[in-house]
Protein backbone atom coordinates (compact mmCIF):
# COMPACT_ATOMS: atom_id res chain seq x y z
CA UNK A 1 0.00 0.00 0.00
CA UNK A 2 1.45 3.39 -1.03
CA UNK A 3 2.07 6.08 1.54
CA UNK A 4 2.57 9.80 1.20
CA UNK A 5 4.83 10.05 4.24
CA UNK A 6 8.01 11.06 2.30
CA UNK A 7 6.16 13.85 0.48
CA UNK A 8 4.74 15.15 3.78
CA UNK A 9 8.20 15.15 5.32
CA UNK A 10 9.58 16.99 2.31
CA UNK A 11 6.82 19.58 2.46
CA UNK A 12 7.49 20.26 6.16
CA UNK A 13 11.24 20.69 5.68
CA UNK A 14 12.27 24.24 6.70
CA UNK A 15 13.95 26.45 4.15
CA UNK A 16 17.47 27.58 5.06
CA UNK A 17 17.29 31.35 4.74
CA UNK A 18 18.81 34.35 6.48
CA UNK A 19 16.42 36.99 7.86
CA UNK A 20 16.53 40.32 6.02
CA UNK A 21 18.81 42.86 7.65
CA UNK A 22 21.05 40.27 9.31
CA UNK A 23 24.36 38.73 8.22
CA UNK A 24 26.56 35.70 8.83
CA UNK A 25 30.23 36.46 9.44
CA UNK A 26 33.19 34.25 8.65
CA UNK A 27 36.62 33.85 10.30
CA UNK A 28 38.29 36.51 8.14
CA UNK A 29 35.83 39.24 9.07
CA UNK A 30 35.69 38.13 12.70
CA UNK A 31 39.48 38.11 12.99
CA UNK A 32 39.78 41.63 11.58
CA UNK A 33 37.01 42.86 13.87
CA UNK A 34 38.63 41.27 16.92
CA UNK A 35 41.94 43.01 16.18
CA UNK A 36 40.16 46.34 15.64
CA UNK A 37 38.23 46.06 18.91
CA UNK A 38 41.43 45.37 20.80
CA UNK A 39 43.04 48.53 19.40
CA UNK A 40 39.99 50.61 20.35
CA UNK A 41 39.93 49.10 23.84
CA UNK A 42 43.58 50.04 24.44
CA UNK A 43 42.95 53.68 23.52
CA UNK A 44 39.82 53.88 25.69
CA UNK A 45 41.67 52.40 28.67
CA UNK A 46 44.60 54.78 28.07
CA UNK A 47 42.11 57.60 28.71
CA UNK A 48 41.00 55.98 31.97
CA UNK A 49 37.73 54.37 30.83
CA UNK A 50 36.78 50.97 32.28
CA UNK A 51 34.80 48.08 30.85
CA UNK A 52 31.08 47.58 31.47
CA UNK A 53 28.65 45.08 29.98
CA UNK A 54 24.86 45.46 29.92
CA UNK A 55 22.33 42.84 28.72
CA UNK A 56 20.83 42.68 25.23
CA UNK A 57 17.33 43.03 26.66
CA UNK A 58 15.88 45.87 28.74
CA UNK A 59 12.41 46.86 29.89
CA UNK A 60 10.88 48.84 27.03
CA UNK A 61 10.02 51.84 29.17
CA UNK A 62 13.63 51.99 30.41
CA UNK A 63 14.92 52.33 26.86
CA UNK A 64 12.59 55.20 26.09
CA UNK A 65 11.28 56.32 22.70
CA UNK A 66 14.21 58.02 21.05
CA UNK A 67 14.68 56.22 17.75
CA UNK A 68 14.44 58.04 14.40
CA UNK A 69 12.30 55.36 12.73
CA UNK A 70 9.17 55.86 14.82
CA UNK A 71 6.74 55.16 11.98
CA UNK A 72 7.59 51.44 12.06
CA UNK A 73 6.12 48.74 14.34
CA UNK A 74 7.39 48.91 17.92
CA UNK A 75 8.78 52.35 17.05
CA UNK A 76 12.07 51.02 15.72
CA UNK A 77 12.76 48.34 18.35
CA UNK A 78 12.13 44.60 18.57
CA UNK A 79 9.79 44.04 21.51
CA UNK A 80 7.92 41.20 23.19
CA UNK A 81 5.96 40.58 26.37
CA UNK A 82 7.35 38.59 29.27
CA UNK A 83 5.26 36.00 31.13
CA UNK A 84 4.35 38.71 33.65
CA UNK A 85 2.99 40.81 30.74
CA UNK A 86 5.76 43.41 31.01
CA UNK A 87 7.18 44.67 27.71
CA UNK A 88 10.83 43.90 26.97
CA UNK A 89 12.92 45.13 24.02
CA UNK A 90 16.23 44.34 22.40
CA UNK A 91 18.51 47.32 23.03
CA UNK A 92 18.73 49.73 20.07
CA UNK A 93 21.99 51.32 21.29
CA UNK A 94 24.41 51.05 24.21
CA UNK A 95 23.65 54.47 25.71
CA UNK A 96 20.11 53.92 27.01
CA UNK A 97 21.15 50.75 28.93
CA UNK A 98 24.09 52.70 30.39
CA UNK A 99 21.68 55.37 31.63
CA UNK A 100 19.58 52.70 33.33
CA UNK A 101 22.69 51.13 34.91
CA UNK A 102 23.97 54.46 36.25
CA UNK A 103 20.56 55.43 37.64
CA UNK A 104 20.15 52.03 39.29
CA UNK A 105 23.57 52.15 40.98
CA UNK A 106 23.93 55.93 41.22
CA UNK A 107 25.02 56.18 44.87
CA UNK A 108 27.65 53.41 44.52
CA UNK A 109 29.39 54.58 41.36
CA UNK A 110 32.31 57.04 41.28
CA UNK A 111 31.39 60.27 39.55
CA UNK A 112 32.30 61.14 36.95
CA UNK A 113 31.66 57.54 35.90
CA UNK A 114 33.80 56.64 32.87
CA UNK A 115 32.97 53.40 31.07
CA UNK A 116 33.27 51.70 27.70
CA UNK A 117 31.02 49.02 26.23
CA UNK A 118 31.06 46.91 23.08
CA UNK A 119 28.18 44.80 21.83
CA UNK A 120 25.37 44.10 19.40
CA UNK A 121 22.41 46.43 19.07
CA UNK A 122 19.16 45.90 17.17
CA UNK A 123 16.94 48.19 15.10
CA UNK A 124 13.52 47.25 13.76
CA UNK A 125 14.05 49.40 10.68
CA UNK A 126 13.81 48.85 6.96
CA UNK A 127 17.03 47.05 5.92
CA UNK A 128 18.96 48.14 2.86
CA UNK A 129 22.47 48.17 1.38
CA UNK A 130 24.85 48.65 4.29
CA UNK A 131 21.94 49.07 6.71
CA UNK A 132 21.48 46.13 9.05
CA UNK A 133 19.00 45.34 11.79
CA UNK A 134 21.81 43.93 13.95
CA UNK A 135 25.14 45.69 14.18
CA UNK A 136 27.94 46.22 16.67
CA UNK A 137 28.86 49.41 18.49
CA UNK A 138 31.80 50.31 20.72
CA UNK A 139 30.96 53.20 23.08
CA UNK A 140 32.75 55.32 25.65
CA UNK A 141 30.85 57.66 28.00
CA UNK A 142 31.51 60.05 30.85
CA UNK A 143 28.56 60.48 33.23
CA UNK A 144 28.62 63.20 35.87
CA UNK A 145 30.87 65.78 34.16
CA UNK A 146 28.95 69.03 33.50
CA UNK A 147 31.61 71.00 31.60
CA UNK A 148 32.29 70.79 27.88
CA UNK A 149 35.85 69.73 28.71
CA UNK A 150 34.36 66.21 28.86
CA UNK A 151 32.94 66.65 25.33
CA UNK A 152 36.28 67.94 24.04
CA UNK A 153 38.10 65.00 25.63
CA UNK A 154 35.75 62.49 24.01
CA UNK A 155 36.43 64.06 20.61
CA UNK A 156 40.19 63.94 21.21
CA UNK A 157 39.94 60.28 22.20
CA UNK A 158 38.05 59.49 19.01
CA UNK A 159 40.76 61.18 16.97
CA UNK A 160 43.43 59.15 18.76
CA UNK A 161 41.42 55.96 18.24
CA UNK A 162 41.11 56.47 14.48
CA UNK A 163 44.81 57.27 14.23
CA UNK A 164 45.66 54.11 16.18
CA UNK A 165 43.66 52.18 13.58
CA UNK A 166 45.83 53.55 10.76
CA UNK A 167 43.53 56.35 9.60
CA UNK A 168 45.82 59.34 10.25
CA UNK A 169 45.00 62.13 7.79
CA UNK A 170 41.91 60.29 6.55
CA UNK A 171 39.23 61.54 8.96
CA UNK A 172 37.76 64.57 10.68
CA UNK A 173 35.76 64.83 13.92
CA UNK A 174 32.95 67.34 13.27
CA UNK A 175 31.29 69.14 16.19
CA UNK A 176 28.04 71.11 16.49
CA UNK A 177 25.62 71.93 19.32
CA UNK A 178 21.93 71.11 19.67
CA UNK A 179 21.48 74.37 21.58
CA UNK A 180 22.54 76.32 18.50
CA UNK A 181 20.08 74.33 16.41
CA UNK A 182 17.33 74.79 18.98
CA UNK A 183 18.00 78.54 18.96
CA UNK A 184 17.57 78.62 15.19
CA UNK A 185 14.33 76.64 15.38
CA UNK A 186 13.01 79.01 18.04
CA UNK A 187 13.80 81.88 15.66
CA UNK A 188 11.57 80.39 12.95
CA UNK A 189 8.66 79.76 15.32
CA UNK A 190 9.27 76.12 16.25
CA UNK A 191 9.85 76.59 19.96
CA UNK A 192 7.70 75.08 22.72
CA UNK A 193 6.58 71.56 23.54
CA UNK A 194 3.81 71.69 20.95
CA UNK A 195 6.44 71.81 18.16
CA UNK A 196 8.68 69.03 19.52
CA UNK A 197 7.73 66.63 16.72
CA UNK A 198 8.36 69.13 13.93
CA UNK A 199 11.68 70.17 15.48
CA UNK A 200 12.83 66.57 15.46
CA UNK A 201 11.76 66.18 11.81
CA UNK A 202 13.80 69.28 10.91
CA UNK A 203 16.85 67.99 12.76
CA UNK A 204 16.64 64.63 11.02
CA UNK A 205 16.36 66.37 7.67
CA UNK A 206 19.58 68.31 8.38
CA UNK A 207 21.22 65.07 9.54
CA UNK A 208 20.74 63.63 6.04
CA UNK A 209 22.64 66.48 4.36
CA UNK A 210 25.67 64.31 3.51
CA UNK A 211 23.42 61.64 1.95
CA UNK A 212 20.84 63.66 0.01
CA UNK A 213 22.52 67.05 -0.52
CA UNK A 214 21.01 70.51 -0.20
CA UNK A 215 18.08 69.78 -2.54
CA UNK A 216 17.18 66.65 -0.61
CA UNK A 217 17.23 68.53 2.68
CA UNK A 218 15.03 71.25 1.13
CA UNK A 219 12.45 68.59 0.20
CA UNK A 220 12.58 67.05 3.69
CA UNK A 221 12.10 70.46 5.30
CA UNK A 222 9.10 71.10 3.05
CA UNK A 223 6.50 68.59 1.80
CA UNK A 224 8.74 65.49 1.86
CA UNK A 225 10.97 63.40 -0.35
CA UNK A 226 10.71 60.25 -2.47
CA UNK A 227 13.47 57.66 -2.18
CA UNK A 228 13.99 58.08 -5.95
CA UNK A 229 13.10 61.76 -6.47
CA UNK A 230 13.37 61.85 -10.25
CA UNK A 231 10.99 58.94 -10.75
CA UNK A 232 8.95 59.75 -7.62
CA UNK A 233 9.19 56.11 -6.62
CA UNK A 234 10.29 54.06 -3.63
CA UNK A 235 9.50 55.05 -0.06
CA UNK A 236 8.17 58.52 0.67
CA UNK A 237 9.46 60.38 3.75
CA UNK A 238 7.05 62.99 5.04
CA UNK A 239 8.62 66.44 5.44
CA UNK A 240 8.54 69.01 8.25
CA UNK A 241 6.13 71.27 6.38
CA UNK A 242 8.20 74.46 6.69
CA UNK A 243 7.40 77.40 4.44
CA UNK A 244 9.97 78.87 2.04
CA UNK A 245 11.21 81.51 4.50
CA UNK A 246 11.68 79.02 7.31
CA UNK A 247 13.39 76.60 4.94
CA UNK A 248 15.87 79.22 3.75
CA UNK A 249 16.84 80.08 7.33
CA UNK A 250 17.56 76.44 8.12
CA UNK A 251 19.43 75.84 4.84
CA UNK A 252 21.63 78.88 5.47
CA UNK A 253 23.13 77.00 8.43
CA UNK A 254 24.60 74.46 6.02
CA UNK A 255 26.64 77.05 4.10
CA UNK A 256 29.92 78.66 5.21
CA UNK A 257 29.22 81.72 7.34
CA UNK A 258 25.51 80.95 7.48
CA UNK A 259 23.49 81.56 10.61
CA UNK A 260 25.21 84.76 11.69
CA UNK A 261 21.97 86.78 11.35
CA UNK A 262 19.99 84.59 13.77
CA UNK A 263 18.46 86.35 16.77
CA UNK A 264 20.73 86.08 19.78
CA UNK A 265 18.46 84.00 22.00
CA UNK A 266 19.87 82.74 25.29
CA UNK A 267 19.78 79.14 23.98
CA UNK A 268 21.64 80.05 20.81
CA UNK A 269 24.29 82.11 22.62
CA UNK A 270 24.87 79.34 25.17
CA UNK A 271 25.41 76.84 22.36
CA UNK A 272 27.83 79.14 20.55
CA UNK A 273 29.78 79.74 23.77
CA UNK A 274 30.14 75.98 24.32
CA UNK A 275 31.36 75.48 20.75
CA UNK A 276 33.91 78.26 21.15
CA UNK A 277 35.15 76.66 24.37
CA UNK A 278 35.44 73.22 22.76
CA UNK A 279 37.33 74.74 19.82
CA UNK A 280 39.76 76.47 22.18
CA UNK A 281 40.35 73.24 24.15
CA UNK A 282 41.02 70.99 21.15
CA UNK A 283 43.19 73.60 19.46
CA UNK A 284 45.17 74.10 22.63
CA UNK A 285 45.82 70.36 22.77
CA UNK A 286 46.99 70.30 19.14
CA UNK A 287 43.94 68.65 17.55
CA UNK A 288 42.87 71.57 15.31
CA UNK A 289 43.51 69.64 12.07
CA UNK A 290 41.47 66.68 13.25
CA UNK A 291 38.52 68.28 15.10
CA UNK A 292 36.46 71.15 13.67
CA UNK A 293 33.15 72.93 14.19
CA UNK A 294 30.59 72.01 11.51
CA UNK A 295 26.97 73.32 11.48
CA UNK A 296 25.64 70.36 9.46
CA UNK A 297 26.15 67.85 12.31
CA UNK A 298 22.86 67.01 14.03
CA UNK A 299 22.73 63.32 15.02
CA UNK A 300 19.38 61.62 14.67
CA UNK A 301 18.61 60.57 18.24
CA UNK A 302 16.26 62.76 20.20
CA UNK A 303 17.99 62.61 23.56
CA UNK A 304 20.97 64.85 22.73
CA UNK A 305 20.93 68.14 24.66
CA UNK A 306 24.21 69.93 23.87
CA UNK A 307 27.37 69.34 21.82
CA UNK A 308 27.06 66.63 19.17
CA UNK A 309 29.89 65.13 17.18
CA UNK A 310 30.52 62.83 14.26
CA UNK A 311 33.60 60.98 12.96
CA UNK A 312 33.73 61.23 9.18
CA UNK A 313 36.23 59.46 6.93
CA UNK A 314 37.48 61.77 4.21
CA UNK A 315 38.89 59.31 1.68
CA UNK A 316 36.91 57.97 -1.27
CA UNK A 317 36.21 54.40 -2.35
CA UNK A 318 34.75 52.98 -5.54
CA UNK A 319 31.23 51.58 -5.72
CA UNK A 320 30.22 48.50 -7.73
CA UNK A 321 30.28 50.59 -10.93
CA UNK A 322 33.71 52.03 -10.24
CA UNK A 323 32.41 55.48 -9.30
CA UNK A 324 34.15 57.36 -6.45
CA UNK A 325 32.10 57.47 -3.25
CA UNK A 326 32.92 59.20 0.05
CA UNK A 327 32.82 56.65 2.85
CA UNK A 328 31.33 59.07 5.36
CA UNK A 329 30.45 58.67 9.02
CA UNK A 330 31.74 55.76 11.12
CA UNK A 331 30.62 57.00 14.52
CA UNK A 332 29.16 59.82 16.52
CA UNK A 333 27.76 60.94 19.81
CA UNK A 334 27.01 63.91 21.98
CA UNK A 335 25.83 65.26 25.32
CA UNK A 336 22.63 63.79 26.80
CA UNK A 337 22.05 65.46 30.18
CA UNK A 338 18.45 64.24 30.43
CA UNK A 339 18.78 60.50 29.79
CA UNK A 340 19.92 59.40 33.25
CA UNK A 341 17.65 62.07 34.73
CA UNK A 342 14.58 60.26 33.33
CA UNK A 343 15.01 57.78 36.19
CA UNK A 344 15.96 60.28 38.90
CA UNK A 345 13.82 63.33 38.23
CA UNK A 346 16.90 65.57 37.97
CA UNK A 347 19.41 66.36 35.23
CA UNK A 348 22.57 64.23 35.28
CA UNK A 349 25.29 65.48 32.90
CA UNK A 350 26.61 62.87 30.47
CA UNK A 351 28.45 62.70 27.16
CA UNK A 352 29.67 59.88 24.97
CA UNK A 353 30.73 58.59 21.58
CA UNK A 354 29.76 55.43 19.67
CA UNK A 355 31.80 53.75 16.93
CA UNK A 356 29.93 51.77 14.29
CA UNK A 357 32.16 48.69 14.37
CA UNK A 358 30.95 46.97 11.19
CA UNK A 359 31.09 50.16 9.13
CA UNK A 360 34.54 51.07 10.41
CA UNK A 361 35.81 47.53 9.74
CA UNK A 362 34.50 47.82 6.18
CA UNK A 363 36.30 51.14 5.76
CA UNK A 364 39.57 49.68 7.04
CA UNK A 365 39.29 46.80 4.56
CA UNK A 366 39.42 49.32 1.69
CA UNK A 367 42.79 50.59 2.90
CA UNK A 368 44.54 47.22 2.80
CA UNK A 369 46.83 47.37 -0.21
CA UNK A 370 47.74 43.71 0.13
CA UNK A 371 45.17 41.38 1.64
CA UNK A 372 46.94 39.06 4.02
CA UNK A 373 45.29 35.63 4.06
CA UNK A 374 43.84 34.34 7.29
CA UNK A 375 45.66 31.05 7.79
CA UNK A 376 43.90 28.08 9.30
CA UNK A 377 45.33 25.47 11.66
CA UNK A 378 48.07 22.96 11.02
CA UNK A 379 46.31 19.68 10.16
CA UNK A 380 47.58 16.30 11.36
CA UNK A 381 46.24 13.74 8.87
CA UNK A 382 45.13 10.29 9.95
CA UNK A 383 46.90 7.41 8.19
CA UNK A 384 46.02 4.63 10.64
CA UNK A 385 42.75 4.69 12.57
CA UNK A 386 44.14 2.58 15.39
CA UNK A 387 46.73 5.28 16.08
CA UNK A 388 44.21 8.06 16.79
CA UNK A 389 45.53 8.59 20.33
CA UNK A 390 49.07 9.02 19.00
CA UNK A 391 47.94 11.58 16.40
CA UNK A 392 46.10 13.47 19.12
CA UNK A 393 49.36 13.50 21.07
CA UNK A 394 51.12 15.16 18.12
CA UNK A 395 48.38 17.79 17.98
CA UNK A 396 48.71 18.39 21.73
CA UNK A 397 52.46 19.06 21.34
CA UNK A 398 51.76 21.75 18.74
CA UNK A 399 48.99 23.38 20.76
CA UNK A 400 51.14 23.43 23.89
CA UNK A 401 53.54 25.74 22.03
CA UNK A 402 50.78 28.08 20.87
CA UNK A 403 50.39 26.62 17.36
CA UNK A 404 46.85 26.32 16.02
CA UNK A 405 46.45 22.64 15.19
CA UNK A 406 43.85 19.93 14.75
CA UNK A 407 43.62 16.25 13.88
CA UNK A 408 41.43 15.43 10.88
CA UNK A 409 38.10 14.24 12.31
CA UNK A 410 36.29 13.29 9.13
CA UNK A 411 36.41 9.90 7.38
CA UNK A 412 40.17 9.17 7.17
CA UNK A 413 39.80 6.48 4.50
CA UNK A 414 40.62 8.83 1.62
CA UNK A 415 43.92 10.65 2.15
CA UNK A 416 43.17 12.97 -0.78
CA UNK A 417 40.07 14.27 0.98
CA UNK A 418 42.16 15.09 4.02
CA UNK A 419 44.49 17.23 1.90
CA UNK A 420 41.50 18.91 0.24
CA UNK A 421 40.16 19.69 3.70
CA UNK A 422 43.48 21.28 4.71
CA UNK A 423 43.45 23.36 1.51
CA UNK A 424 39.92 24.60 2.20
CA UNK A 425 40.95 25.55 5.74
CA UNK A 426 43.91 27.47 4.25
CA UNK A 427 46.25 25.43 6.44
CA UNK A 428 49.92 26.43 6.16
CA UNK A 429 51.10 22.83 6.43
CA UNK A 430 50.02 19.28 7.23
CA UNK A 431 51.71 16.63 9.34
CA UNK A 432 51.83 13.07 7.96
CA UNK A 433 52.87 9.92 9.80
CA UNK A 434 52.21 6.43 8.50
CA UNK A 435 53.37 3.14 9.99
CA UNK A 436 56.83 3.37 8.36
CA UNK A 437 57.45 6.87 9.72
CA UNK A 438 56.19 5.90 13.14
CA UNK A 439 58.51 2.88 13.26
CA UNK A 440 61.41 5.15 12.28
CA UNK A 441 60.42 7.85 14.79
CA UNK A 442 59.88 10.44 12.06
CA UNK A 443 57.08 12.55 10.56
CA UNK A 444 56.52 14.13 7.16
CA UNK A 445 55.68 17.84 7.00
CA UNK A 446 54.12 19.19 3.83
CA UNK A 447 54.35 22.96 3.36
CA UNK A 448 51.07 23.67 1.55
CA UNK A 449 51.98 27.26 0.71
CA UNK A 450 55.26 26.37 -1.00
CA UNK A 451 53.60 23.28 -2.44
CA UNK A 452 50.98 25.40 -4.18
CA UNK A 453 53.73 27.55 -5.71
CA UNK A 454 55.67 24.49 -6.90
CA UNK A 455 52.55 22.83 -8.26
CA UNK A 456 51.97 25.78 -10.54
CA UNK A 457 55.27 25.02 -12.26
CA UNK A 458 54.73 21.24 -12.59
CA UNK A 459 52.60 19.94 -15.46
CA UNK A 460 53.56 16.26 -15.49
CA UNK A 461 51.90 13.86 -13.00
CA UNK A 462 54.96 11.64 -12.85
CA UNK A 463 57.13 14.63 -12.01
CA UNK A 464 54.68 15.59 -9.27
CA UNK A 465 54.76 12.13 -7.71
CA UNK A 466 58.53 11.99 -7.92
CA UNK A 467 59.25 15.45 -6.48
CA UNK A 468 56.58 15.70 -3.76
CA UNK A 469 57.22 19.47 -3.67
CA UNK A 470 57.72 21.23 -0.34
CA UNK A 471 57.46 17.98 1.64
CA UNK A 472 60.25 16.94 4.00
CA UNK A 473 60.95 14.49 6.80
CA UNK A 474 62.16 15.18 10.32
CA UNK A 475 62.48 13.38 13.62
CA UNK A 476 59.25 13.27 15.61
CA UNK A 477 61.05 15.05 18.44
CA UNK A 478 61.71 17.97 16.06
CA UNK A 479 58.06 18.28 14.98
CA UNK A 480 57.29 21.49 16.86
CA UNK A 481 60.54 23.23 15.87
CA UNK A 482 60.15 22.36 12.17
CA UNK A 483 56.50 23.44 12.05
CA UNK A 484 57.50 26.75 13.65
CA UNK A 485 60.14 27.18 10.92
CA UNK A 486 57.43 26.79 8.27
CA UNK A 487 55.09 29.20 10.02
CA UNK A 488 57.81 31.82 10.53
CA UNK A 489 58.88 31.52 6.89
CA UNK A 490 55.38 32.50 5.79
CA UNK A 491 54.66 35.02 8.56
CA UNK A 492 51.92 32.88 10.13
CA UNK A 493 51.31 34.05 13.74
CA UNK A 494 51.73 31.61 16.61
CA UNK A 495 52.96 31.53 20.18
CA UNK A 496 49.88 32.00 22.40
CA UNK A 497 50.73 29.07 24.64
CA UNK A 498 48.22 27.27 26.83
CA UNK A 499 48.75 27.39 30.56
Amino acid sequence: MATDKPSKLKASKPKARLPRGFADRGPGELGATRAMLETIRKVYELYGFEALETPFIEYTDALGKFLPDQDRPNEGVFSFQDDDEQWLSLRYDLTAPLARHVAEHFDKLPKPFRSYRAGWVFRNEKPGPGRFRQFMQFDADTVGAPTVAADAEICMMMADTLEALGLAGKFVIKVNNRKVLDGVLEAIGLGGDENAGRRLTVLRAIDKFDKVGIDGVRDLLGPGRWENPEAKSGDFTKGAGLDEGQTQVVLSMLTPGGGEFFPASATYLDGRRELDEIEALVNGAGYQERIRIDPSVVRGLEYYTGPVFEAELTFTVSDEKGRPVRFGSVGGGGRYDGLVGRFRGEAVPATGFSIGVSRLASALSYLKTEAKPEFGPVVVVVMDRDQTAHYMGLVAQLRKEGIRAEMYLGNPKNLGNQFKYADRRNSPCVVIQGSDERAAGTVQIKDLIEGAKAAAAITDNAEWRESRPAQFSCAEAELVAKVIEVLDHHGVPHGDKLG
